[in-house]
């Protein structure tokens, strides 16, 4: 891994928190101390170093954190990461979700859903002074958007004269710093074994977030290369890859107390925003796309029963639209609850006292916190048009119709030119995505979908409506619902792009070639696509703009906690992050007290025999006569199935391996507690809890009731 560049700033000091941040692999050595007064026994720059152990193992999955755990490739992750492959290999005949999966050899192993990657973060590179040299002050908005992307794309396309990679330009603390990405690309992954829903997902959307949790999410894939040992295409001759690191799993699992780690790709996390925007994130944004979400979830339950072909397509979709509309409600319950808004608007005043009693802070940074907020403020005037643009791609046919039709057009241009997700190196997923269609649509439920939506785009506001799309269904002359309907029926009788077939051919087709199509959908495309990209130009504009303020008022404030000692961490990207703790319950309320662990008598006392508390028969019967195997915890009298830790995650760190204090496999985070919800935007070391499969659990659970001893035997296994 090449040398990071010294930051400008300190990134830690002595007060940190202990258990709060996500911390970048090379700042590790800053906070030795607290991760060995925590309980690690490695040395901490061995973390540093991506290419050997541990981080070595730790990949992405483009969503989900997983990492290797034996020499043949076998990838562990979270049930709920590898669903999509379950859903896209299931039928209404032979049901994976239902009855869960296991290939006993290499040959049984099934493909992924198309376009599955998994990431091996190789370097990372600081290329802030690159991006920044093409930078200036007079730059228009857009100017400095096309700037900074011409720059990222320019890094990248040298990054990846080697096709095996795939890279990055990300940015960290709003646009103060920037670096480049350079990850291994596996192209053929396979899914190798995952438990029935009634293990993976026990409890369902009710327990999400709750505590106490009895769920093994936990999967398999399996990575596979060309015989040469090089990333490749899908094809019946590619062997498993055998990475250079692998973790080992440590059967005895962990107590309380135990030093604990998770080392994986977070997704985004938001602590750093100003109090405007997280008034409004709270009080309008989370509150409608709840709605939303719940809207689609309702239509899709009304329109397809459950088991049936066209529930089975959705359940994917299901799973993500419940986990978020959950995810939101309960966010928006705690801000109500609690002093987010109050804290962050008292840090804002007292950070502006400290910059305007010193005129040199005050010429530096003055302007900073007010220029943001302004542009923030023109960009909220559009939110309600955004966000149900936005919507609108859960139709599947318009999605495709546009992404198609855009697809001709970026064709036209360089290719260091074109849009992101158009370029070459994006073709072959793209193309995949278009042949994964089929498998997530149906026709009467997706064509709802687009009614409803279009139920709350005609409430808009004229100004904020696209002309284009009014007069295309003539919408311009008011909205009757029954002739509307009547036009949107038609066009999916009479669609093809409904055909892989046709959504392939239509991949290399010319703009005029699109202009003459007779299909409904690529007319409406057509028709919208010139205002479309008014608004994405315009877009791009306040985006450019806010890019040449928010890395002023990050600076400010990252100077501001230098000041006062204060931790000191970028937020999440899902670039990789190490975060660190202890096994530990918490007092989620006043008189209340949750133990760290639960066990297998739990699932029973649960289990009602209807979804999502229906534990398979088998599994039942174990606990029952308290099977447990060589997997029992003294201490518990029992198998452990899920436990507590004091770890600072968030979405992306879903599949993450937890590591004991020797960096050995203790089990997998797959969520929180519902008082650490609000953890995107505010941590409290008291409430903040991530929820960890044991890997007790789910070596109990592999060997007695799915009879996965074939993988348990590929597996490294110490105690």
């Amino acid at each position: 891994m090449k040398k990071f560049a010294s930051l400008c700033f300190a990134l830690v000091s002595t007060a940190t928190i202990a258990d709060e941040g996500m911390w970048q692999p090379h700042q590790l050595p800053s906070i030795a101390n607290k991760l060995v007064d925590a309980g690690l026994k490695l040395d901490p720059n061995s973390l540093t170093n991506l290419t050997s152990f541990p981080m070595g193992a730790i990949v992405s999955l483009g969503g989900c954190t997983a990492s290797f755990v034996s020499d043949k490739g076998l990838v562990a992750t979270n049930h709920h990461c590898v669903y999509g492959s379950i859903q896209y290999n299931s039928t209404e005949e032979n049901n994976l979700l239902k009855n869960g999966f296991l290939a006993k050899s290499f040959k049984e192993e099934l493909p992924a859903t198309p376009g599955s990657r998994i990431y091996v973060t190789e370097e990372i590179t600081p290329v802030t002074k690159m991006i920044n040299a093409a930078l200036s002050e007079s730059m228009t908005g857009a100017e400095r958007f096309k700037s900074i992307d011409k720059s990222s794309k320019s890094l990248v396309a040298e990054c990846e004269s080697d096709s095996k990679y795939r890279c990055s330009v990300v940015n960290f603390h709003g646009g103060l710093e920037y670096y480049l990405f350079k990850q291994l690309t596996i192209r053929d992954v396979r899914l190798v074994h995952a438990p029935a829903s009634s293990v993976g997902k026990y409890g369902g959307d009710i327990d999400n977030w709750m505590w106490p949790r009895h769920t093994g999410d936990y999967g398999f894939y399996r990575a596979y290369v060309g015989k040469d040992g090089q990333p490749a295409d899908y094809s019946t001759d590619n062997v498993p890859y055998e990475p250079k690191h692998h973790l080992k799993v440590n059967k005895s699992s962990v107590d309380e107390n135990d030093y604990i780690m998770v080392l994986g790709y977070p997704g985004r996390t938001n602590r750093y925003r100003t109090a405007l925007e997280v008034e409004n994130q709270f009080t309008w944004t989370y509150p409608k796309a709840k709605a939303y979400r719940e809207e689609i979830i309702n239509l899709i339950h009304d329109n397809s029963a459950p088991g049936s072909d066209a529930r089975i397509k959705y359940e994917s979709t299901l799973a993500s639209l419940a986990n978020y509309a959950k995810n939101y409600g309960s966010m928006v319950e705690s801000y109500n609850k609690g002093t987010t808004l109050s804290r962050k608007q008292a840090l804002e005043a007292k950070l502006s006292a400290w910059i305007n009693a010193d005129a040199a802070l005050k010429k530096q940074y003055g302007e900073a916190l007010n220029g943001l907020n302004s542009l923030i403020k023109q960009d909220q005037k559009n939110q309600a048009r955004d966000l149900i643009l936005g919507y609108f791609n859960y139709g599947k046919m318009l999605s495709t119709a546009n992404r198609l039709y855009r697809l001709s057009q970026e064709n036209t241009k360089p290719n260091i030119e074109r849009k992101r997700g158009y370029q070459e190196r994006d073709l072959a997923r793209f193309e995949q995505g278009m042949k994964a269609v089929n498998r997530r649509y149906d026709a009467e439920i997706d064509q709802k979908i687009v009614l409803a939506m279009f139920r709350h785009y005609v409430q808009l506001p004229k100004a904020l409506r696209l002309q284009s799309l009014d007069m295309f269904f003539g919408l311009d002359k008011g909205f009757n619902e029954e002739q509307f309907q009547a036009k949107l029926t038609k066009m999916y009788q009479t669609t093809e792009l409904d055909k892989e077939a046709t959504r392939l051919n239509w991949m290399s087709k010319s703009s005029k070639d699109f202009a003459n199509s007779n299909d409904p959908f690529i007319q409406l495309a057509v028709a919208t696509s010139a205002e479309r990209k008014q608004l994405e130009e315009a877009s791009e504009e306040l985006s450019g703009n806010i890019q040449s303020y928010r890395p002023k008022y990050m600076a400010a404030l990252i100077a501001y906690f230098n000041s006062k000692n204060l931790p000191v961490y970028a937020d999440a990207n899902s670039t990789l992050r190490v975060t660190y703790g202890n096994v530990k319950g918490y007092s989620p309320q006043d008189g209340l007290v949750a133990t760290p662990f639960t066990t297998l008598e739990g699932i029973v006392r649960k289990d009602t025999g209807i979804s999502p508390f229906d534990a398979p028969e088998k599994e039942l019967s174990l606990i029952k006569n308290k099977q447990y195997g060589e997997y029992v915890k003294k201490e518990l009298g029992s198998v452990p199935v899920n436990f507590l830790g004091t770890l600072d995650i968030t979405g992306g760190n879903s599949g993450s391996p937890t590591l004991n204090d020797k960096a050995e496999f203790v089990g997998l985070v797959f969520d929180g507690v519902y008082e650490s919800i609000i953890g995107d935007w505010d941590y409290d070391t008291k409430l903040n809890r991530s929820i960890h499969v044991d890997i007790k659990y789910m070596l109990w659970v592999m060997e007695h009731v799915d009879g996965a001893t074939n993988l348990i035997e590929e597996m490294d296994i110490v105690e």
